[in-house]
């Protein structure tokens, strides 16, 4: 059983597969996709003209990429990056797109108890370069950078909408949270322009309305995190849902022997070290996004319980330790519809 799951249920990544039938004769299938966010994103949507899908997906990934212009932190010119420029300064007056996710992105460094934290980007930036470099950052400069994370010095004014960060040399990083919120807001353009059969794909991250034609849901794979055995394991039917997944398989680093994520635990500043991969299925992109996150640096026993008290949220946890794998399943999980593949 335990060679099954290490085959089939190693970590996990929430596939695009089985996307329905073959459409009726007033409803075909079209399928767009961009670079944005330097992640592939990918839009699925039905509807009975071609002109209608194309306006309608190059309106839906314009808007992802006027948030990726935000939420960047790797183009020097994003409100993101202007921000955390005046850090340690006095408040400042940002964009809607940009005080929603921070506003959002506290809340759930708050319910998390810092597990996931908004404030991580001086860490994140130290462990890039140990990633390259496969050496550990020197102690007095992880010090450095751990002593600059902390949600509680991010003060948000909502009705200013200002932001403002205390200390000096902060960063902010939003990049547990913007794939799903973009997702979010580019179902939301999809529907103004009609369309509410659609699915938006970026990274990790899926955002899903209504299902395919004659279905009850789109048929999402839980695959395999190793990137030779992809084959998913399980299919889940979601709509009007979001998925998420966080996981090492491929992002990780070995450094003297010891296997390091890409996914920073706030406290140590260093890649989380226990092999696991989350998924998680929310009401929303963002929420789902972030929360997978959390519960990845919490792991299953702190992790779970943070999703039982999160309205709609499910998580699907797996974990190896010293070749044995664990599966972990909240309440919630169970309940949602299994789907078969095409």
């Amino acid at each position: 059983m335990v060679d099954h799951m290490n085959r089939c249920l190693f970590g996990m990544a929430a596939a695009l597969l089985g996307l329905g039938p073959e459409p009726g004769p007033t409803s075909t299938r079209f399928e767009y996709a961009e670079t944005h966010m330097s992640s592939h994103f990918r839009i699925v949507l039905y509807t009975d003209r071609e002109e209608t899908a194309r306006s309608a997906s190059r309106a839906a990934f314009a808007r992802i990429a006027e948030l990726d212009a935000a939420l960047s932190d790797y183009q020097p010119d994003s409100e993101l990056a202007r921000l955390c420029g005046q850090a340690g300064g006095p408040p400042a007056h940002v964009g809607a797109d940009l005080f929603d996710v921070l506003a959002r992105s506290r809340a759930m460094s708050e319910r998390s108890g810092g597990a996931f934290d908004v404030t991580v980007g001086p860490v994140v930036r130290l462990w890039r370069r140990a990633r390259r470099d496969r050496k550990m950052p020197a102690p007095e400069r992880l010090a450095g950078a751990r002593a600059l994370v902390g949600y509680e010095a991010l003060r948000l004014d909502p009705e200013a909408r200002t932001v403002r960060l205390l200390k000096p040399g902060m960063k902010l990083d939003v990049g547990g949270i913007a794939k799903g919120y973009a997702g979010d807001e580019a179902i939301r353009v999809l529907k103004r322009h009609g369309i509410d059969r659609a699915l938006v794909a970026g990274g990790g991250d899926i955002v899903v309305s209504g299902p395919p034609p004659g279905r009850d849901g789109w048929s999402i794979g839980i695959a395999s995190l190793e990137p030779s055995r992809a084959a998913p394991s399980r299919f889940i039917a979601l709509r009007d849902a979001a998925i998420s997944t966080a996981g090492d398989a491929e992002r990780y680093v070995e450094i003297d022997g010891r296997r390091y994520s890409h996914i920073i635990d706030p406290w140590t500043g260093l890649g989380v070290v226990d092999r696991c991969g989350v998924t998680v299925v929310a009401r929303d992109g963002a929420t789902a996004d972030s929360l997978d996150t959390a519960v990845y640096v919490l792991g299953p026993e702190r992790g779970l319980p943070l999703v039982e008290a999160t309205q709609g949220a499910a998580a699907l946890i797996i974990r190896s330790i010293d070749a044995t794998v664990q599966i972990f399943e909240s309440r919630r999980w169970r309940e949602i519809p299994q789907a078969g593949p095409e």
